[in-house]
């Protein structure tokens, strides 16, 4: 079963972050730097989903070059699949488009893979293995 794992959000700072979605009553159940996507993130638990505040750790990163472009707000939506490789392979089977042509190894040490914005509605997808 699918269900709506996280709502990744771009933002300058964790911390400012942080202190707003903790002002709200939000536990924060995970802080991490994640060096491979050169980022600062923390998740807030709303429900059985969560909010992954990303902050960027270089200039260079993906986060960064959003937040430049777009600014702070939603970046992606990311889809817990209860087997991850073989929803990839059916997607890629179906002409499906996707970021990387691997499966990473993210926070909390979980498996992911993004799915391209133009195969997605213009919506990058993130698929999460459960």
């Amino acid at each position: 079963m699918y269900k709506i794992d996280h709502l990744g959000i771009a933002v300058k700072s964790v911390a400012i972050a942080k202190a707003f979605y903790e002002k709200l009553g939000l536990p924060v159940s995970l802080e991490e730097t994640v060096p491979e996507e050169k980022v600062n993130l923390i998740m807030a638990t709303v429900g059985e989903s969560r909010l992954e505040l990303l902050e960027p750790t270089s200039e260079d990163s993906t986060i960064a070059k959003f937040l430049a472009k777009r600014g702070e707000g939603l970046h992606h939506v990311a889809l817990q699949v209860p087997d991850l490789a073989s929803v990839v392979a059916r997607l890629r089977s179906d002409g499906v488009r996707m970021v990387s042509d691997e499966i990473k190894i993210g926070a909390g040490g979980h498996r992911y893979i993004f799915v391209h914005p133009s195969s997605a509605g213009g919506v990058l997808i993130e698929l999460v293995e459960e």
